[in-house]
């Protein structure tokens, strides 16, 4: 079952992303997430325990490899280690893309940093196809002579 996530189940959602984004901590998670009234966050419930949760949103700017406004878009997904290989990400995400649907949306995206070689093989696993490889550079101008 598949549930949004509330005051009620937040600390649950917090501690998954923790996992997930160990760089930020439990207060920070529940901080954002009261912050946007757990908009677009969704959890997965298996025997009445929250095992893995999925963000989504709707992007009105351009998404690399679409050609239509808005995107149903994947930001996150996060399947706790003993309930992997399970199918439970595939529902999250087949869940995401009726939800993209619903919101008028006819193309759904997702990202994953280049060296995440278990994310990349999710996605393309699932049915997303890799529509574009991006290395992004920054230069400290503070520095700089």
């Amino acid at each position: 079952m598949i549930i949004p996530v509330t005051k009620e189940n937040e600390e649950v959602w917090a501690l998954m992303c923790v996992a997930l984004w160990p760089e930020d901590t439990f207060d920070d998670w529940i901080r954002e997430g009261r912050d946007k009234d757990y908009e677009n966050e969704f959890l997965f419930i298996d025997n009445g325990e929250a095992v893995a949760f999925c963000n989504i949103s709707l992007r009105n700017e351009y998404v690399e490899g679409t050609g239509s406004s808005p995107v149903g878009y994947l930001e996150a997904i996060y399947v706790e280690p003993e309930f992997r290989n399970q199918g439970i990400a595939r529902k999250l995400v087949e869940y995401a893309k009726k939800w993209a649907v619903d919101k008028g949306c006819i193309e759904f995206a997702s990202d994953c940093e280049l060296s995440n070689d278990v994310s990349r093989k999710f996605h393309n696993k699932i049915g997303f196809t890799e529509a574009n490889i991006n290395v992004h550079f920054t230069m400290n101008l503070q520095n700089n002579t």
